[in-house]
């Protein structure tokens, strides 16, 4: 359990936030049980198997590759073999308490603004309105060769789970998710709103993230530059732990520490 002076502060540091931000990571949504891809039991660090398993299964090893853009330039059917039971169940997940914590400190008016890294969608889905894609979504898949070219993701989600490629309707080629691939640069017009949400911030929430992807974990120095205060809530260490006004280890602890989980369960 988390240290309840801790909890008590943190408490404080909200209540007494002008512009308090939130920066999610893949550890919010590991609580609605889609794994990260690093740390204890993430998907990175699974043992490698050469065989694809069936649509609707989490592959046993979903290596950095199966994201790599040039990867998918030349060989587009490896991110739907590997990644594709990963990228298109995520409409099943249900949000977290955590998710919903954030959609309800929003609707209090003490959130400002969600900073994502995450591509599941889910903090929409509980409600949470101010939403920053840093990495993009798949809620849109388009064509690298065709312009204009435009299909949702509820129909490349319906194919992929049939053991299908989403193809473009002129060239045929697979089609790819609007997430951001390694080797792209991120959204820009998502970079420039999560800027200047993380520069305006007086308290920046960072959870479920180790700060370990770049350009995305440079946003909180952004925040320490202007003078605003970090509180960390990983699992494992981040790269900002020493910079941290407070530091817990525990999502769920803390969002029921700090009266927020029990209350948003109740909802």
């Amino acid at each position: 359990m988390e240290n309840r002076r801790d909890l008590n502060r943190l408490r404080r540091l909200i209540a007494a936030s002008r512009h308090c931000v939130a920066f999610t990571g893949a550890g919010v949504s590991a609580l609605s049980g889609i794994p990260a891809f690093r740390g204890p039991g993430g998907i990175f660090e699974r043992p490698e198997s050469p065989d694809a398993p069936p649509p609707g299964f989490l592959p046993p090893l979903l290596t950095e590759r199966a994201f790599c853009i040039g990867e998918f330039e030349q060989n587009p059917e490896y991110f739907y073999k590997l990644a594709g039971p990963l990228v298109y169940t995520v409409h099943e997940k249900t949000p977290s308490p955590v998710h919903n914590a954030l959609a309800a400190l929003e609707q209090k008016g003490i959130l400002k603004a969600v900073i994502t890294q995450n591509i599941d969608g889910l903090h929409q889905k509980a409600g949470s309105r101010r939403v920053i894609e840093i990495h993009g979504s798949p809620r849109v898949h388009y064509c690298l060769r065709c312009a204009g070219i435009r299909v949702p993701y509820e129909s490349a989600a319906s194919l992929v789970a049939a053991g299908r490629l989403p193809l473009c309707p002129q060239c045929g080629r697979p089609l790819k998710p609007a997430i951001t691939f390694y080797g792209e640069p991120l959204p820009l017009d998502a970079r420039r709103a999560a800027c200047a949400e993380a520069q305006s911030a007086d308290l920046l929430l960072v959870l479920g993230t180790g700060l370990q992807v770049n350009p995305a974990a440079e946003l909180p120095r952004l925040t320490l530059a202007r003078g605003g205060k970090l509180v960390i809530v990983n699992s494992t260490p981040a790269t900002l732990d020493a910079q941290a006004a407070l530091r817990f280890s525990s999502l769920e602890d803390v969002f029921e520490g700090i009266g927020l989980g029990e209350r948003v369960r109740e909802r």
